[in-house]
């Protein structure tokens, strides 16, 4: 289906409630971008929720199962379902960026990183929703949590504070704990789908790095203090403080420095956190 303009194309992936339809026309529309097919932003506003399936159904983040990951495969598929439900969050995130902010007047740049980043969550998720196939589920078969757009929606007035959390908070934590799960999962056989995660957080360095420069750009219109102002904004929206250990390696090769989630951290072990070779 072709769009008159960018924005059309986003809300209509928005709202599209299928999950793998979402992620299929995420990557059509991208295609389109990418291909000069569509040439014009257009100003068309995003919906307050994204569209969503009936399942799976949404508990409080405390409320829903902790998985474990042993030999057995309900535990792999736990956890393979909540990454899904994390990426299908983030093509919406990831979306909403480049759809919510259109007063800011921002460079074409931003348009073009922010739907790579939602063709790569598209991506991703349609693979673990393979691999989930291959496991006798599907995405919905659990119960998972609204944590990620409620994120959004606490920052959907200020374009510097969903630069702050979204990448840089919620994005970061998963190149902190992704290792520790691929370990985990290699630890039991399963190495498709630690391979599956290795292909993800390759990629979530990508998007944590893009997050960053863009926050550092808007930062650089007003001239503000790119660490004070990330200190501030993530008081401000985020609850809590940051849990250490952080994977320090893969936050640097984003370009994100101990200088800005340190400080926030409620422990001084900034310990780095890689597979195993």
């Amino acid at each position: 289906m072709s769009h008159a303009t960018l924005t059309d194309g986003i809300v209509d992936c928005i709202a599209t409630q299928d999950a793998s339809e979402k992620a299929r026309k995420t990557r059509a529309l991208v295609a389109e971008w990418r291909g000069g097919n569509i040439t014009t932003i257009g100003d068309c506003p995003p919906p307050d929720r994204p569209g969503r399936p009936l399942t799976p159904e949404l508990r409080r983040p405390g409320d829903v199962p902790k998985r474990r990951i042993t030999g057995g495969v309900a535990g792999r598929v736990a956890l393979i379902h909540a990454i899904a439900h994390i990426e299908l969050n983030a093509i919406d995130l990831a979306l909403d960026m480049a759809c919510r902010f259109l007063d800011q007047r921002l460079p074409l740049d931003f348009y073009h990183d922010w739907l790579s980043v939602a063709d790569d969550e598209a991506r991703h998720f349609l693979m673990l929703n393979d691999r989930l196939a291959l496991l006798d589920a599907q995405y919905g078969d659990l119960p998972a949590h609204d944590g990620l757009w409620q994120a959004a929606q606490k920052t959907a007035h200020d374009l510097l504070g969903r630069l702050a959390i979204a990448p840089l908070v919620l994005e970061a934590r998963g190149l902190d704990v992704t290792p520790t799960m691929i370990n985990k999962l290699n630890d039991v056989g399963d190495h498709e789908s630690a391979t599956a995660l290795g292909i993800i957080m390759y990629d979530e360095v990508g998007h944590v790095l893009i997050g960053k420069r863009w926050f550092d750009y808007v930062c650089g219109m007003p001239r503000r203090d790119p660490v004070s102002s990330w200190h501030m904004l993530v008081k401000r929206y985020f609850k809590g403080p940051l849990k250490p250990p952080f994977n320090i390696e893969a936050r640097a090769a984003a370009h994100f420095s101990a200088a800005f989630y340190g400080p926030l951290s409620y422990r001084d072990d900034l310990v780095s956190s890689s597979p195993k070779r």
